[in-house]
């Protein structure tokens, strides 16, 4: 079990126990016009693995692992509807990539990830207590501040990519909620190792699990 599924079980359980406690108080209605800042931490948790091979694309045995990380994001979210938002999420992680392989597990790379997501929501149950959503959209995959290590040179490819999306608000008050989310992004980019002497093609389509707290103005 990653850790991304596992901070999402525990989230899950924990606004549940919440949503239980809060049972007894007014919520006001998501609605048409709303602006929700939502404060989160955020595990992005990539699922890499593909194959090293060489410029004639001959196999190496390697593959190309990059890890987790967490950080706080931030996320904006619009009511065009009292069931229909668009919301904008921003962060950035910083990611380690090594070449793993029989006998081999060797640190190459490390770089940041601006990954922003654009995405579509819909809110069937916008006046309940624990109001679900599921949604839909875009992402952008930026990296910088690149660090090359142990004599290799990487070469990370900037793109676009998809994401799908289900999670969940539970009101504290008229203005405070919980909230908790989780994406799955797909993504792929060409990753060039000394100047294209090996190569591959790695999707990172990470999950992006999350929980935190959203303000409405």
């Amino acid at each position: 079990m990653t850790i991304a599924t596992r901070l999402a079980l525990t989230c899950a359980a924990s606004l549940l126990a919440v949503s239980a406690a809060q049972a007894q108080e007014a919520v006001k209605p998501k609605a048409k016009g709303d602006l929700v800042l939502n404060v989160r931490v955020t595990d992005v948790a990539p699922d890499a693995g593909n194959s090293i091979v060489t410029a004639a694309g001959a196999a190496t045995g390697l593959k190309a692992d990059v890890n987790d990380d967490i950080k706080p994001t931030i996320g904006l979210t619009y009511f065009l509807t009292d069931k229909v938002a668009v919301e904008v999420i921003a962060g950035t992680t910083q990611h380690t990539v090594k070449a793993v392989g029989p006998g081999t597990d060797v640190v190459v790379h490390k770089t940041w990830v601006l990954p922003p997501v654009v995405s579509v929501q819909y809110h069937p149950f916008p006046a309940a207590k624990f109001s679900p959503y599921v949604g839909a959209g875009l992402n952008y995959m930026l990296f910088y501040s690149d660090k090359d290590l142990n004599g290799f040179k990487v070469k990370l490819d900037n793109g676009f990519g998809y994401a799908l999306q289900v999670g969940a608000d539970i009101p504290l008050n008229a203005r405070y909620n919980i909230n908790i989310d989780v994406k799955k992004v797909w993504f792929e980019t060409d990753a060039k190792i000394n100047g294209g002497t090996l190569k591959s093609k790695v999707n990172l389509d990470p999950v992006v699990a999350s929980v935190g707290l959203g303000y409405r103005f």
